[in-house]
């Protein structure tokens, strides 16, 4: 399972993705949780994504691209993910697709294997976003840095939503609901996804089959 959350800081991917890792066993690789990590223990790579953060800006490609190497390549990763917070424009999108790119090939792994499984949209009314922000107790946390974070997303998430929904993999998520039918939510579209796919890969093998060839297959 290789899901990826979008959503403004406050729309509940890193709620939910914490409960699906813990569930599916896969790591939740959060940005904002990184970063914010990195900058609590005064880290080299904390001091670099710091005054993105403190100003709601999305931090520099070169930088964060070498930690989600490390996350993506590491060896809880090989049975799944949940990578929340990345990509946030086209041009992560496209760094993304080339790592993942590389990581199969070192693994041996079928490259037209589909890279992840699902994008989820996470949408929540502004004044709530506003309301949850304020409420975490972060020192950048208030109103000014909030805004600028929702400005910032909405100014990237269209061409990148639009780009997911062109590739059939978009799932968009109200989360102004209880934790708990969240959770449910995904874990329908997930089995739902799943289902389909199954689907697609017998009738695959049915007409292969009809044409006189076989499939061995572990």
């Amino acid at each position: 399972m290789r899901l990826i959350f979008l959503g403004v800081p406050g729309a509940g991917k890193s709620t939910q993705g914490a409960a699906l890792s813990s569930q599916w066993q896969i790591p939740h690789i959060s940005i904002d949780d990184i970063c914010r990590q990195a900058i609590a223990k005064e880290t080299s790579f904390g001091s670099k994504v710091k005054p993105y953060i403190e100003r709601g800006d999305l931090v520099a490609d070169d930088i964060i691209l070498d930690i989600i190497r490390q996350r993506l390549s590491h060896f809880s990763a090989q049975r799944g993910w949940i990578l929340d917070g990345f990509p946030s424009n086209l041009s992560q999108v496209k760094l993304l697709d080339q790592l993942l790119l590389e990581i199969r090939a070192k693994g041996n792994t079928a490259l037209s294997e589909q890279p992840y499984d699902q994008v989820f949209s996470f949408y929540v009314p502004i004044d709530v976003l506003v309301q949850r922000l304020l409420q975490r107790g972060y020192s950048d946390d208030n109103h000014e840095v909030i805004y600028r974070r929702i400005e910032v997303y909405q100014e990237h998430s269209t061409p990148l939503i639009q780009h997911y929904r062109q590739q059939g993999c978009l799932t968009v998520i109200n989360g102004d609901r209880p934790v708990e039918i969240v959770t449910q939510f995904l874990q329908d579209s997930f089995s739902k996804s799943c289902l389909i796919g199954n689907k697609k890969t017998l009738n695959a093998r049915k007409r292969l089959i009809k044409a006189g060839k076989q499939i061995l297959s572990a």
